[in-house]
Parts: C-alpha cells; sequence; structure tokens
C-alpha cells in the first residue's frame, strides 16, 4: 500500500524538478539571447504580433458584452453612471489578463508547442547540438523572452479596446452620460494598485504559458502523434496553471490591498 503511494508522488516529484531545472536553464540563458536582437524581435512578432487580431476582437466584444451585464446589473441600483469604472476593474485586474492567457495559450502556446516538436522530429534539434550550438541560448530563450514580452502588451491592449467596446454600448446605445463614463473612471481606477496589478497578473501568465509550449515541445517525442499530443497538453496544462495561478494572486492582491 506504501509504495502504490509512494510511486506516483515520487513521479510527481521527479516531473516537478525536471521542469525546474529546464525552466532554470531557460532562464539562464535569457541575457546571452539578447546579443540577438532580431531573433528577439521575430519571436515577439511570432507570439504577439500573430496574436493581435484575436486578442483585439475577443476585448471588444467582452467589452460590449461587459457593458450589456453591467448596465443591467448597476440600473437596478440607480449607479448606472458608475459603469465605466465598473468596466476598466473589471477588464484591467480580471478579465483582460486572463482571457488574453487564455488566448494567448491556445494560440502563441501551440504554435510554439508545435514549432519546436516539429524541429526535433525533424532531428534540427539534434544537428544544432552536434554543431555545440546551444539550442537553450539560440532556440528557447529568445521564445521564452518574446513570450515574457508580448503576454502583458496583449493584455493592456485588450483592456483598452474592451473598455472602449463597453463605451460604445453603453454611451451610444444605452444613453450613459459620456462625462460621468470617462470622469467617474479616472477618478476610481488606480494606476498603481489596480492597472499594476493586472500587469503584474499578465506578466506571470506570459512566463507560465510560454514555459509550459517550451517544456512541451522540447520534451516531446519525435513522432507527429508526439507534437499532437504535446499540443492538446499544452493548452490544457497552461490554462490550467494560468487558472490557479490567478486565484492565488488575487488572493495575495486582495490581502495587501
Amino acid at each position: 500500500m506504501d509504495s502504490a503511494l509512494l510511486h506516483p508522488l515520487r513521479a510527481a516529484l521527479v516531473k516537478v524538478g525536471r521542469v525546474t531545472l529546464f525552466l532554470g536553464r531557460v532562464v539562464g540563458q535569457c541575457l546571452p539571447s539578447l546579443a540577438h536582437p532580431r531573433l528577439l524581435v521575430a519571436q515577439i512578432y511570432n507570439a504577439g504580433g500573430r496574436s493581435l487580431i484575436i486578442v483585439m476582437l475577443c476585448g471588444l466584444f467582452v467589452g460590449m458584452v461587459l457593458g450589456l451585464q453591467g448596465y443591467d446589473l448597476l440600473q437596478r441600483f440607480g449607479s448606472e453612471s458608475a459603469l465605466g469604472e465598473a468596466a476598466a476593474l473589471g477588464l484591467v485586474k480580471e478579465l483582460g489578463p486572463v482571457i488574453t492567457a487564455l488566448l494567448f495559450a491556445g494560440r502563441a502556446g501551440t504554435s510554439l508547442t508545435a514549432e519546436i516538436g516539429l524541429m526535433k522530429a525533424g532531428e534540427q534539434i539534434a544537428a544544432m547540438e552536434m554543431m555545440a550550438i546551444d539550442t537553450k541560448s539560440r532556440v528557447l530563450a529568445p521564445r521564452f523572452i518574446g513570450g515574457m514580452v508580448s503576454m502583458p502588451l496583449l493584455a493592456i491592449l485588450f483592456s483598452a479596446v474592451g473598455i472602449l467596446g463597453a463605451y460604445v454600448v453603453a454611451v451610444l446605445l444605452l444613453g450613459v452620460d459620456s462625462g460621468n463614463f470617462w470622469s467617474i473612471m479616472q477618478s476610481r481606477v488606480d494606476v498603481w494598485r489596480d492597472v499594476g496589478n493586472g500587469i503584474v497578473k499578465s506578466f506571470v501568465f506570459g512566463v507560465i504559458c510560454t514555459a509550459v509550449a517550451l517544456y512541451q515541445g522540447y520534451e516531446t517525442e519525435a513522432t507527429p502523434e508526439g507534437v499532437a499530443y504535446a499540443t492538446t497538453r499544452t493548452v490544457v496544462i497552461a490554462s490550467l496553471s494560468v487558472l490557479v495561478t490567478d486565484f492565488v494572486l488575487t488572493a495575495l492582491m486582495f490581502s495587501t490591498g
């Protein structure tokens, strides 16, 4: 009975150790990879630029839905003028970072996993190692930096477009006063506390999503089936990790707020 319990626990600890060592090696190669700015720019574009359309569209419609739902709720208390504050706080502190991270995991994360997995299946990784090229410095670290830089920028764009969508619904469709919408938002939303918390969350989510994608791609079996399975694991693990981490970060931010 004891061995039956210890075996899964030992396997889980070994897995955590492997992931930690992998992430530590990649982070350790981030500084040397700065010597290759073209690689960094290309990976920032790959992770962030190619995700712009889906992130901005989702942000627009999430903001519009938030405007409709928020108006319906606040109208019951005669506080519909506070719709701008409610939409801004909901987007910058919670919906913006979380939904952007889920979209990032589904678009950029799977792309990173498939790209590295195919490089491994095509023995490009092995060829680089035979030529004494550090794959973690030339392949993994630039993609890791690209994900970390892209996620906060995408989350900021998501929240900004979402607020614009809420404004369109609230002011142009539902008749909320435009001055109240913006003035209450500006007076109640704190840049350092509210917007800062959202940026911290999005940065942490970027690290998580990118690290999961790189690890799954680098450790996948060098077969088409292995690559396909790795991309599925990337979405599942990254999404669950983002949601669990969001709860932990929110609890910490509330306790220190």
